[in-house]
């Protein structure tokens, strides 16, 4: 095992080299194990075969906890095998037990960097100068090297509504697994782009005032206002708009005005102080 480039056998003199110096360039998975030990064992041989198979991006160091009892107890070993991840000289996490190798892969890729997170941050550098085009090759690049990271889709989406595409920024979201439909940026996206769409073949806002001009109470054009502020960023007037339909009668047009509103806060996001002090005054009038 100590062959690998990727896998050494750590002691209390090489610690520091081995374990906190190339933490500073990439994730350090200490494992404390020991021969009786038949879980460790069990461990063993998978978190070999991640370190051969991430070729690098990791290192895996192999502490005997009985040969090293001055490091095990430097670390508060007290079951094994117990898994610390060192990064940047500093421990990040810590696993105990034989774990799926899918939890494994997930305790370290979150603190793996490659090339498509390199290329996505620096598109995200491009854009915040204004180079769009520019940005939009390296998340091209990026979804290329990577083609099924959800962060990298969901960001190009968010770039091509921007420039007006929505076929392209739907067609992007559409690709997302179940789960990753539900992240928070996903379903802001989605629920602007169904927005958008809502505008097509309404009055326009200069109409709608002259129609609640007329009749303060009409639910209708408070519909379509609402619509017309929410694309314009208003967001809690297009909320008090809502809830005067809600108020006025919850049922109306199939109970629009509460959907519209569940579609701004999944817009905004449950922490917007819009959405919160919007939810208490929905609640009270619905109960």
């Amino acid at each position: 095992m100590s062959e690998s480039p990727y896998i050494h056998n750590v002691n209390a003199q090489n610690f520091q080299s081995i374990v906190l110096e190339n933490s500073l360039k990439v994730p350090v998975l200490v494992d404390f194990w020991a021969d009786w030990c038949q879980p460790c064992q069990t461990l063993m041989p998978m978190l070999a075969k991640l370190a051969e198979e991430y070729g690098g991006k990791f290192i895996l160091a192999k502490v005997n906890s009985d040969e090293e009892q001055e490091l095990a107890g430097h670390f508060g070993i007290k079951s094994l095998p117990t898994m610390k991840l060192f990064v940047d000289g500093k421990i990040v996490g810590e696993k105990m037990g034989v774990l799926p190798e899918s939890e494994i892969r997930a305790f370290i890729d979150q603190y793996i960097t490659n090339e498509s997170d390199n290329l996505m941050n620096a598109a995200n550098a491009a854009f915040e100068q204004g180079n769009t085009e520019e940005g939009l090759a390296m998340l091209n690049q990026a979804l290329a090297l990577d083609p099924t990271n959800a962060d990298l889709k969901i960001s190009m989406a968010s770039v091509v509504l921007s420039q007006g595409d929505k076929d392209s920024a739907l067609a992007l979201l559409d690709s997302l697994s179940e789960d990753d439909k539900k992240k928070q940026e996903a379903v802001k996206l989605l629920a602007t782009i169904n927005l958008s769409g809502q505008l097509e073949g309404i009055p326009s806002l200069e109409d709608i005032e002259s129609d609640l001009a007329k009749d303060p109470k009409n639910l209708a054009a408070l519909l379509h206002k609402s619509t017309h502020l929410s694309a314009q960023g208003d967001h809690q007037s297009a909320m008090d708009c809502l809830l005067t339909v809600v108020q006025t009668d919850l049922q109306f047009q199939d109970g629009a005005a509460r959907k519209g509103l569940f579609v701004l806060f999944d817009m905004l996001g449950g922490e917007h102080p819009a959405v919160q002090k919007c939810r208490r005054k929905l609640f009270t009038l619905l109960h």
